[in-house]
């Protein structure tokens, strides 16, 4: 979130987006987005973060990625993008299926670069007024809101509320039954009535879809605009279910939320809070009959006003005193610790199934080919499950069981080409995260496996909802108070696939990354894996070494500064760094070492 706050700050958007935000959080209507889409700062913003993520190398149907438009001048890039949404007419959307864990395949549909671009721009520009509207529990693809939020408000309603009756909704093919001319009209509701806007989405929604057609419903899984336009969508029912009870209107002041509550526990109102994940969603009650009462009513809200169904066999209402239900790979039951009941979680069988077929193929992987890559893989995925699904209550036992499984396997695999021993000179992210208990695990060719059953619960804290990067308050609170996910980055860094590099040089980079808590040894501004650069304090052609005491973690256009010598390249990023003297004295030491001119400049 810190990277792209820099980004709204370099092209001057900041303002903009605050702007629409306050304004929404008043009930402004806006009718001249159009302009503010197509305004340079934003399209060079909307290139900035499409360019920044991975998927800006997969083509469209037209074969074109961001690199396709690299090398166009800026004012002539700007015209491109402005004479496309001119008369709008969107290209057909690539077909591709990915598999899905149960062996199915999932449909994406995935634009063209320019539609892409176009979607980005737009996004920008009403995620702000949509944020501003959105329901304080709907966590899914929404800024700073993740899964853990979304089970930790789960665990704070069985725990402090003694909610122990859950309504599981699952609403039949989502994404492919979204109503077009319904959610045109969710838009203007929301206070979005600039008719241009809402057409060039009417036209986005009706892109032809490759070997399928024109689509006559649904929002395409793989549009960049899709998981807000979903959340749109799925906005009215959180709305609906709040004023059916929190939210239910009273012609009395309460000073309090508490005293308001308090005040409706004594009518006949149904009771009960809704916690959404995209279309994923739970409502919870204090008994059976309630619960009954909201599943009924929540069935026909779907079909009567948003023109969706449910999934029988999936919906139910879930005594969780009895039985567990399911949420985001977690299972959630309300079992009696001491005088009270609370929420017991675990990995879901489905999941564990899952992790323990990708464990045993990437095993088989490293007899194999016993390189620097695979180990990486190992290490990857291990710290990807268990930063997932460390906040169940009993993940111990999950992995302890998985591990164990794993055992047999590793040992008749592994035996020939490691060692299965207390870590030998584990590095500083084997450290980090594996250091305190010393468990054994595999060495090969000097890199430590990290151990599958290693791990044990972390506390889920609820989401603070002052954390908007849309109020100054909010982004003060990013910069000061939260961590960057060092974890999230350090699993990019290791599946990065750099070719012809060393072992030693693959296992300190990620090393080097993890002492340094993700910072560039520069600007001390915190680097995303698309942004690190590794750079040899000594360079290799002048008798340096991938040894992690001649590595450094930069930012990668402060690299290319290390390392210009064209004039105008220095220029360039002088520019658009906006170094203080006490950076470019660091940058001019690391050019001394490399045998390059000091950059010079007056303070």
């Amino acid at each position: 979130m810190q990277t792209t706050l820099r980004y709204w700050e370099y092209y001057e958007q900041t303002e903009t987006f605050s702007q629409l935000y306050e304004d929404s959080k008043h009930g402004k209507s806006f009718k001249d987005l159009y302009e503010l889409i197509i305004s340079e700062k934003n399209i060079l913003l909307a290139y900035r973060r499409i360019k920044s993520n991975t998927g800006s190398k997969t083509p469209g149907i037209d074969g074109f990625t961001i690199d396709s438009y690299k090398n166009l001048p800026k004012d002539e890039f700007i015209k491109k993008v402005r004479k496309r949404l001119f008369n709008y007419k969107p290209k057909a959307v690539r077909r591709v299926f990915i598999p899905k864990p149960n062996g199915d395949l999932r449909p994406l549909g995935i634009p063209s670069m320019i539609d892409r671009l176009i979607q980005q721009m737009i996004k920008q520009i009403l995620e702000p007024i949509a944020e501003a509207k959105f329901y304080n529990h709907s966590y899914g693809f929404r800024s700073l809101r993740s899964t853990h939020h979304a089970k930790s408000r789960c665990d704070s309603l069985i725990n402090m509320g003694n909610y122990h009756f859950v309504v599981d909704i699952d609403i039949k093919g989502f994404f492919d039954n979204v109503n077009h001319k319904r959610l045109i009209q969710q838009l203007w509701n929301m206070g979005i009535k600039d008719k241009r806007v809402l057409a060039i989405i009417g036209k986005m929604l009706k892109a032809p879809i490759e070997g399928e057609g024109i689509p006559t419903k649904g929002t395409p899984q793989g549009g960049i605009l899709s998981p807000l336009l979903s959340n749109i969508v799925l906005h009215d029912l959180d709305k609906w279910v709040y004023s059916q009870w929190e939210g239910f209107p009273s012609k009395f002041n309460y000073k309090r939320q508490g005293d308001k509550i308090f005040a409706l526990k004594q009518t006949n109102l149904k009771e009960g809070y809704i916690v959404r994940y995209a279309d994923d969603f739970k409502i919870f009650c204090k008994d059976s009959k309630t619960a009954l009462k909201w599943f009924h009513a929540v069935k026909q809200y779907l079909k009567d006003r948003l023109g969706l169904d449910i999934s029988p066999e999936k919906s139910k209402v879930v005594n969780l005193r009895k039985k567990s239900t399911e949420f985001l790979g977690f299972t959630i039951k309300a079992e009696v610790k001491g005088t009270k009941r609370v929420a017991f979680s675990h990995i879901r069988d489905k999941k564990k199934k899952e992790i323990h077929r990708r464990a045993r193929n990437i095993i088989k992987q490293i007899r194999k080919s016993p390189t620097t890559k695979n180990i990486m893989i190992w290490n990857s995925f291990v710290l990807g499950v268990h930063n997932y699904f460390k906040y169940a209550t009993h993940v111990y036992l999950d992995f302890a069981e998985i591990s164990h499984k794993l055992h047999r396997l590793m040992k008749k695999r592994l035996g020939k080409i490691g060692k299965f021993d207390k870590p030998h000179k584990p590095g500083p992210t084997y450290e980090k995260f594996y250091g305190k208990n010393s468990v054994k695990t595999w060495t090969i060719r000097d890199v430590n496996l990290y151990p599958i059953k290693d791990i044990s619960t972390s506390t889920n804290l609820n989401f603070s909802q002052n954390l908007t990067p849309y109020t100054e308050e909010g982004r003060e609170l990013i910069f000061t108070k939260l961590k960057p996910n060092i974890t999230a980055e350090l699993i990019k860094l290791m599946n990065a696939n750099i070719i012809g590099r060393s072992v030693e040089y693959m296992d300190n980079r990620i090393s080097r990354y993890s002492m340094k808590n993700g910072l560039c040894e520069i600007t001390k501004t915190f680097l995303i894996a698309e942004e690190v650069h590794c750079h040899h304090y000594k360079p290799i052609k002048l008798g340096g070494d991938d040894s992690f005491n001649n590595l450094r973690i930069i930012y990668r256009d402060v690299h290319k500064l290390v390392h210009a010598t064209n004039k105008d390249t220095i220029l360039k990023y002088l520019n658009k760094l906006k170094l203080n003297e006490e950076q470019l004295i660091k940058v001019n030491k690391y050019r001394k070492v490399c045998k390059l001119e000091p950059i010079n400049i007056t303070f």
